[in-house]
C-alpha cells in the first residue's frame, strides 16, 4: 500500500513539475512564415537590476511572439506584400495594400520595437561612450539632461507606448514618444534606442511606479550595441 501511494505521489509530483515548466517557459507554437521571434542573446535574468526574469520571459515569449504570429498569419493571404523586410514595410506603410496596414502597423511595429528592445539591453549601463556620447551631448547638452528628458517623456505617455531616441541619416538625434506600437521608421527616422512603457514591460515588479522603472532601466542598456545602431543610421542603414 505504501509503495502504491509513493508511486502515485511521485507521478503526481512529476505532472505538477511538468506543468510548472510549461507554464513558466511560455512555449507557444510559432506560425509558419517569413517572420521569426529573435533570440534574446542572454539569459532572462540578465536585466535583473532593472527588469525581473519572469517579466522578461513573459514579455519575450508571449507578447513578442504574438506579434510574430499575427504577421505570419497575415502573410499567408498576402505573401507578395510580406516579402519585404519589416523595416521596409513600416517605412512604406502608406503604400501597402489597405487591408494589411493595420496588422503591419500594430504587429509589425510591435515586432520591430521589441526586436530593438532586446538588442539594446543586456548591458552594464553607465555613461555612454564613443560617437553616441558625442551625439547625445550635441543634441541634449549632456547625458544627464537626456536621461531627465527621456524619463519625463516616457512617464508622460498616456496609456501604452514607447519613448525613443531616434536619428536621421545625418546622425542628428531627437527624443520622441509614440503611442501603441508605432515605430519611428514609419516617420522616416531610425530608433537608436528606446524603452517600452506598456504596463506589461514592468508591472510585476513596479506595479504603477513607471517612474521607478524608467530610472532603473538605464542600468541595463548596452552602449556597444547602441553605438553600432547609431553607426548604421548614419550609414543610411535603417534597421529594426
Amino acid at each position: 500500500m505504501l509503495a502504491i501511494n509513493r508511486r502515485a505521489l511521485m507521478t503526481g509530483t512529476a505532472a505538477v513539475g511538468a506543468y510548472t515548466i510549461l507554464s513558466r517557459n511560455y512555449v507557444f507554437a510559432q506560425e509558419e512564415g517569413p517572420f521569426k521571434l529573435p533570440l534574446l542573446g542572454y539569459a532572462f535574468d540578465k536585466n535583473e537590476a532593472a527588469i525581473d526574469a519572469r517579466t522578461m520571459e513573459i514579455h519575450h515569449g508571449a507578447h513578442h511572439r504574438s506579434f510574430v504570429n499575427n504577421l505570419n498569419a497575415a502573410a499567408k493571404a498576402n505573401a507578395e506584400a510580406f516579402k519585404m523586410p519589416i523595416q521596409e514595410m513600416l517605412a512604406k506603410l502608406a503604400n501597402l495594400p489597405e487591408g494589411i496596414r493595420t496588422v503591419v502597423r500594430n504587429s509589425g511595429g510591435g515586432h520591430a520595437n521589441h526586436s530593438m528592445f532586446w538588442q539594446i539591453m543586456g548591458g552594464e549601463g553607465g555613461a555612454p561612450s564613443g560617437d553616441i556620447a558625442a551625439a547625445i551631448n550635441a543634441a541634449f547638452g549632456d547625458f544627464a539632461k537626456l536621461q531627465e528628458q527621456f524619463n519625463a517623456r516616457g512617464g508622460g505617455v498616456f496609456g501604452s507606448g514607447w519613448v525613443f531616441v531616434t536619428s536621421d541619416k545625418e546622425g542628428k538625434l531627437a527624443l520622441e514618444t509614440r503611442a501603441g506600437q508605432d515605430n519611428p521608421l514609419m516617420y522616416g527616422r531610425m530608433p537608436i534606442f528606446g524603452n517600452d512603457v506598456w504596463e506589461h514591460a514592468y508591472y510585476l515588479r513596479y506595479q504603477n511606479r513607471r517612474a521607478d522603472y524608467l530610472k532603473s532601466w538605464w542600468s541595463v542598456v548596452n552602449w556597444d550595441v547602441i553605438n553600432q545602431r547609431y553607426a548604421d543610421a548614419k550609414a543610411g542603414k535603417f534597421t529594426v
